[in-house]
């Protein structure tokens, strides 16, 4: 589990109060307050010995004025802000007695999570709208000496895709950029896009080049260590494989729009590989805003632990493709 939260640490209850019709409760901080003016979630510090889920239930009754009977665990988002280190625990509430309104004279609405703007809110609050407004599971499609066959591969996608409800596709192939390769990138953006799943490609920008527009692309961390600007349009889906700090910033530089941050544990690809832990992946995800997909020797049912360290979701192979053992 990630490392125990530190003293100077300031400890936050979130709750991202959602409505049946899928929209969500902000609020606006008062000027007077820290990151004043910004757009938040209702919450507030935990006090001294209190559990999260008591603050969250004491801060929104006082702040908002109802009283929470469902909540989940949604993502721990661990932000330093130079003058101040955060810690939130942040809990999806699904059902509440009371009309929820601003008690603190704070102004409050109703929005579409994919209507909200990152720029709007603190930093620390950005994995939040990334765990809204992304989807949790990231599928890597098997190598070429796995599954050579390019109507298994895209029948073993369709599986997946229905099995795991599956919402981004990376494709990762060592003959890519072949004829054979474009095809099947074709034929894999034509499934994904009629079921509204962002398919990227592995490699590097140029195979690119006459595919698709809405075919994003993952840059391999030897890859985006040699680039210093973004290398696709703004509109194209851009992520990096990062393994460190270094890498990390180097993704931030290049205005990457995520980041898969690994491995975290072993990997029958990588036989004793060094491996980050959940803990190495927790303070990895600290250090940066852009989402976080958790990657290596994982399967879906690890998606909670992943968001408890930072993640907005988890990315694997075996793990996710029909007939393949975990590893």
């Amino acid at each position: 589990m990630p490392d125990s939260v530190a003293a100077d640490v300031l400890r936050v209850a979130v709750g991202v109060v959602q409505r049946s019709d899928g929209q969500v409760l902000v609020a606006e901080r008062h000027e007077r307050r820290h990151q004043g003016g910004r757009l938040e979630f209702p919450g507030g510090k935990c006090d001294p010995g209190e559990s999260a889920r008591d603050a969250l239930r004491r801060e929104l009754r006082e702040e908002i004025g109802i009283e929470v009977t469902a909540s989940e665990p949604l993502i721990r988002v661990r932000h330093d802000y130079h003058d101040r280190r955060v810690e939130l625990e942040t809990f999806l509430v699904t059902a509440w007695r009371g009309e929820p309104g601003g008690a603190e004279g704070q102004a409050i609405h109703w929005a579409d999570p994919a209507q909200l703007t990152a720029d709007r809110f603190p930093a620390a609050n950005r994995p939040i709208l990334a765990t809204l407004n992304r989807p949790a599971l990231c599928l890597i499609t098997p190598d070429i000496d796995a599954v050579s066959a390019a109507d298994e591969l895209l029948s073993g996608l369709d599986q997946a895709m229905a099995t795991w409800s599956v919402g981004l596709v990376q494709i990762r192939r060592r003959d890519r950029g072949s004829s054979a390769w474009r095809d099947l990138v074709f034929a894999a953006a034509e499934r994904c896009t009629a079921r509204g799943i962002r398919l990227m490609v592995n490699g590097t920008p140029e195979l690119l080049e006459g595919l698709p527009e809405e075919v994003g692309l993952h840059l391999p961390a030897a890859v985006h260590r040699s680039i210093s600007s973004r290398p696709v349009a703004v509109d194209r889906l851009l992520s990096c494989a990062c393994h460190d700090a270094t890498e990390i910033a180097n993704a931030e530089r290049i205005e990457a729009d995520q980041a898969l941050i690994g491995p975290v544990l072993p990997t029958g690809t990588h036989p004793g590989a060094p491996t980050l832990g959940w803990n190495g992946l927790a303070r990895l995800a600290a250090r940066t805003t852009l989402p976080v997909y958790a990657l290596g020797g994982l399967e879906v049912s690890d998606l909670v632990r992943a968001r408890d360290a930072g993640a907005i979701g988890v990315a694997g192979i075996r793990g996710f493709w029909p007939g393949t053992e975990t590893v």
